[in-house]
């Protein structure tokens, strides 16, 4: 399969970032800082006793920023800085076709930044399982397993990106500006929308389509998927969510805009790639 050997060579090349390695040491150090926090102060940080399933929710507001911001860091080069440099034209010489080089860049860089969600995260649960009775490693470890899920699908994006363009300053660009609106302003367009919807006035309740506006950005997507996969908290999912009156307000939906994150932007990229004039 062509798309494993570019993935292969991509990773490689990749993971000799020492920017990564840095960040990555960071994080690592705040995850375990954050656990050992929750840890020695659960009347504080969890309301009451610690668990497994506190510390997995309580620690996904972390993933979210750490793998959108390390996301961007690792992938906006993926396609446009192999564009701009000329070396592009020497991996499609090779049996590849573009299908497989976009495709094995998002594996590759995938794989990269997965390496350090795991050591920190798996580290992180290996002392707090030491620490808190009863742990629960079941909901913990889907919890880790559903933050590779967003790592996917923040790389889709970010090379999907990548691939519209051969100017790697308009990719980091258009990312950044990506995890700006997505990120960190996108609670104010949303009561934006609200409050011009309701005609420029605050609405007395909340509408069921908010619900929906609200799971577009994939770290919120992907925290309230959690909700739906992790057994223990299925419950509290379901009850937070019962203000709104909708088939949909449900949170396996934020699965449904987690798979768009993943599916959408790479078949964009795909396209765009096949197209672009190199």
């Amino acid at each position: 399969m062509s798309w494993v050997a570019v993935a292969k060579k991509d990773f490689q090349d990749a993971v000799r970032s020492k920017a990564l390695w840095g960040v990555s040491a960071i994080f690592l150090l705040f995850a375990l800082g954050t656990t050992y926090a929750y840890v020695q102060f659960p009347d504080v940080l969890a309301g009451g006793e610690g668990s497994g399933l506190g510390l997995a929710l309580y620690l996904s507001s972390v993933a979210g920023l750490f793998v959108s911001l390390t996301a961007i860091l690792v992938a906006y080069k993926s396609l446009a800085g192999e564009r701009e440099s000329g070396s592009i034209k020497l991996l499609l010489g090779l049996p590849h076709t573009r299908t497989d080089v976009v495709l094995g860049k998002v594996i590759g860089r995938s794989g990269v930044l997965t390496v350090p969600v795991l050591v920190a995260f798996l580290l992180a649960g290996v002392y707090a399982a030491t620490s808190l009775d009863p742990f629960g490693v079941a909901d913990y470890l889907i919890f880790v397993l559903m933050t590779l899920v967003l790592v996917v699908a923040y790389v889709c994006v970010v090379v999907g990106i990548s691939a519209t363009t051969g100017s790697t300053s308009r990719a980091s660009a258009l990312a950044i500006g990506f995890f700006l609106l997505f990120e960190l302003i996108w609670s104010a367009v949303t009561f934006g929308i609200a409050y011009v919807a309701n005609g420029f006035a605050l609405p007395t309740t909340t509408p069921d389509w908010m619900f929906v506006v609200n799971q577009i950005p994939p770290s919120s997507a992907y925290g309230t998927s959690l909700f739906a996969v992790i057994p223990d908290a299925m419950e509290t999912g379901n009850a937070a969510f019962s203000q709104f009156d909708a088939f949909y307000a449900t949170p396996w939906f934020g699965v449904v805009v987690l798979a768009f994150w993943i599916v959408v932007p790479l078949a964009l990229g795909v396209q765009r790639f096949k197209h672009a004039d190199l």
